[in-house]
C-alpha cells in the first residue's frame, strides 16, 4: 500500500491547478489513514461511529462504503454519546460488530441502543455498510435515531385517554337517536293499517 508521503508526492502538482484536485486528496487521506489505524471489523466499526458522535462526517464517510456514503449524516441525538463494540461474525466478504451506544442527550439520558453495524470488505479493507446498518437500527424496539415505538404507544395512549369522553358522549348520543328512532318504528308498526278499497266487478252500479 502506498504511504502518506508517496500519495503527496503524486498529488502535489495536481493541487496546485486544481482545488477539485485538492478535495480528493483530503478524502483519499482520510481513507488512507482509516486503512492504516483501523484494520479490523470492530477497529472500523468503534472509528466510525466516534466520529459520527463527534460530527466528523468526512471521517465517518471513509469509514463506509461508497454505496452507503451519501446516508452518513449528522445525528444530533449522538452528541457525546459514547460507543463500546462486542462480539464480531465474520463471513468474509462480510462482517457483524454488535454495537453498543450509551446516550447522554437531556431525553435518553443513560438509555442504550444495542444493534449490529455491517461491514463489507473492499479492496482487503473493511467499510461500514451504512444502509443495512440503518435498517437494523430501525428494527429495535428503542433507538436514540428513529423515535422509538414505545414513545409513539404512549402518546396514542395519552391522546386516546383525552378523547374518551368525548367518545363516550358521542356512544351515548347515538344509542339515544337509535333507540328513539326504535320506538317510533314500533309506533308506526302497531297503527291499524287502513281497509283496502274494493273496486265495483264490471256490470254492476
Amino acid at each position: 500500500m502506498a504511504t502518506t508521503k508517496q500519495f503527496f508526492a503524486a498529488f502535489i502538482p495536481c493541487t496546485v491547478k486544481s482545488p477539485a484536485c485538492l478535495a480528493g486528496l483530503f478524502v483519499l487521506l482520510l481513507m488512507l489513514t482509516g486503512c492504516q489505524t483501523a484494520k479490523t471489523p470492530d477497529k472500523v466499526t468503534a472509528a466510525f461511529w466516534e466520529a459520527l458522535i463527534e460530527d466528523k462526517l468526512e471521517i465517518a464517510k471513509a469509514y463506509a462504503t461508497p454505496a452507503s456514503r451519501d446516508l452518513v449524516k449528522k445525528e444530533p441525538n449522538l452528541e457525546n454519546a459514547s460507543v463500546e463494540t462486542g462480539q464480531i461474525v465474520i463471513n468474509d466478504p462480510a462482517a457483524s460488530v454488535e454495537t453498543i451506544i450509551t446516550l447522554t442527550t437531556n431525553e435518553e439520558a443513560g438509555k442504550t441502543l444495542s444493534f449490529n453495524t455491517v461491514l463489507a470488505k473492499e479492496h482487503d479493507q473493511w467499510l461500514v455498510d451504512y444502509r443495512q446498518t440503518l435498517l437494523n437500527i430501525s428494527s429495535q424496539p428503542f433507538n436514540g435515531i428513529i423515535k422509538s415505538l414505545k414513545s409513539l404507544g404512549d402518546i396514542f395512549n395519552k391522546q386516546l385517554e383525552q378523547q374518551l369522553p368525548l367518545i363516550e358522549k358521542q356512544i351515548e348520543s347515538f344509542g339515544q337517536e337509535l333507540k328513539k328512532q326504535l320506538d317510533e318504528f314500533g309506533r308506526q308498526l302497531e297503527k291499524p293499517s287502513p281497509p283496502d278499497k274494493q273496486s265495483p266487478h264490471p256490470g254492476t252500479i
